[in-house]
C-alpha cells in the first residue's frame, strides 16, 4: 500500500494522497500514518467513500473507540458521533478553539470526522499547531510553565449550568449534563507520545486554572497562551466537501468549527479514538 504525504501551506498539517480507505489498512500503512500524524498534527484525506462499518474498521485500526457521552450517535453505530446542524439552527458545535476530551483522565488520541453532507460555501475547520505553539515561546516562559498542571473540566460546556443547556439549538445534538462531572489535571507542556516533540496543552473550552493557582490567578496566562496559540502562522484552514476525512492528534493540535453557512445543512460524523496518561516535557 503506498501514498504520498504533501504538507499544507499553512502552519499545521498534511494531505495524504494516493489511497483508499474504504481498502483497510496494512500493518505498515498505519504504522506510516501514525508517525505521519505525529509530525504533522492533523491528515487530510479526499474523495473517501466510506461505510459506517468501514469508518468503525479505520479508527480501530489505530485503537480502541471512546464513545463519546455528550454527542448524539449516528443510528445503530453508536461509536460514531454525528456533528450536525440544520438549515434552521444558528448556533454550532466546536464553535470554539478547543482540543477534545481534555477533561478526560487519559485524554483521547484523536479523532477521524468525515464529512458526509456540507455548505456550497463556508463551514470550514481550522486547526492550531501546538508544536509551534510551544516552541515560539519564550525561554523564560517555558521555564515559567515548567512543572505546572492545569485543572481541565467538562462541566464548562457540557455540565448542568453550561449556556447550551438553554439554547434550544442543540436539542437532539447534545446531551447527558449530569454525565459532565469529569475533571483532570494534566502539564501544562506534554512530551508528545509519538513525535516526542514538546507541546502546549490547555485550552480555552477545559482548561480552567493551573493546579494550586486561582481561576482569577491564572486566568492572565492562560489568556495570553491562548491567544498566542492561534497566531495565523501556526494555523491552516481546511476546505470539507463531502468524502473528505480530517484525522486530528489531540496532543498536538486545537480545532475551531467557523460557523459562517447559516440557512445549510452540515453532517459531519465522527470517531474519537482512545489516548492514554500525558507525560510532561520539561523545557531543557
Amino acid at each position: 500500500m503506498s501514498f504520498t504525504i504533501r504538507e499544507t501551506d499553512g502552519g499545521v498539517g498534511a494531505f495524504i494522497d494516493g489511497i483508499d480507505l474504504s481498502a483497510g489498512l496494512d500493518d505498515a500503512a498505519r504504522d506510516d500514518l501514525r508517525g505521519a500524524l505525529g509530525a504533522h498534527g492533523v491528515l487530510f484525506f479526499r474523495d473517501q467513500d466510506l461505510s459506517p462499518e468501514q469508518h468503525i474498521a479505520l479508527a480501530k485500526s489505530f485503537g480502541a473507540i471512546n464513545v463519546n457521552r455528550f454527542f448524539g450517535a449516528v443510528a445503530e453505530h453508536p461509536q460514531i458521533a454525528e456533528v450536525r446542524k440544520e438549515p434552521e439552527q444558528k448556533s454550532n458545535i466546536g464553535g470554539l478553539w478547543h482540543t477534545d476530551h481534555s477533561y478526560d483522565i487519559e485524554p483521547a488520541m484523536g479523532s477521524i470526522l468525515l464529512a458526509r453532507e456540507t455548505p456550497e460555501r463556508g463551514g470550514d475547520t481550522l486547526f492550531a499547531n501546538m508544536y509551534s505553539a510551544y516552541e515560539a515561546l519564550s525561554d523564560g516562559l517555558k521555564r515559567t510553565l515548567d512543572g505546572l498542571k492545569a485543572v481541565h473540566t467538562s462541566r464548562r460546556n457540557f455540565g448542568e449550568s453550561a449556556y447550551r443547556n438553554s439554547d434550544r439549538d442543540y436539542e437532539g445534538r447534545l446531551g447527558n449534563p449530569e454525565a459532565a462531572t469529569q475533571d483532570a489535571v494534566h502539564p501544562v507542556v506534554i512530551r508528545h507520545p509519538i513525535s516526542g516533540r514538546q507541546a502546549l496543552y490547555v485550552n480555552a473550552a477545559f482548561t480552567i486554572h493551573f493546579e494550586g493557582w486561582s481561576e482569577d490567578e491564572s486566568k492572565p496566562l492562560l489568556d495570553m497562551l491562548y491567544r498566542h496559540a492561534i497566531r495565523p502562522e501556526f494555523t491552516y484552514r481546511f476546505r470539507w466537501s463531502p468524502g473528505s476525512i480530517a484525522f486530528w492528534d489531540n496532543r498536538a493540535t486545537w480545532h475551531y468549527a467557523v460557523n459562517d453557512y447559516h440557512g445549510a445543512r452540515r453532517l459531519m460524523h465522527r470517531i474519537t479514538i482512545e489516548g492514554g496518561p500525558l507525560q510532561a516535557g520539561a523545557h531543557v
